[in-house]
């Protein structure tokens, strides 16, 4: 049975095969080539992993962004209403 394309795995999914794959490498009942298959397809995981947390990083940087803009416009407005006062 041909393995998931790991490009639509969820970062869980990602994670479990990887957990996977290290408590088979570290048991040792596999040949040579069953542990460099894993070995390839753990890196993928890996690399799917890392994927998806960059883009929830890059997403959160774009909130903060986002709302640091509406601060920065709060807080001309706040200073606008200050000089009023004084």
């Amino acid at each position: 049975m041909p393995a998931k394309d790991i490009s639509s795995y969820t970062f869980e999914a990602a994670c479990d095969e990887l957990l996977t794959i290290v408590s088979r490498l570290e048991e040792g009942n596999v040949t040579l080539d069953e542990s460099l298959d894993l070995w390839e397809r753990g890196e993928k995981l890996a690399a799917r992993c890392q994927e998806i947390l960059e883009g929830a990083r890059d997403r959160i940087a774009a909130v903060r962004g986002a709302d640091a803009v509406v601060e920065s416009g709060a807080d001309e407005d706040s200073d606008d209403t200050d000089e009023d006062d004084e």
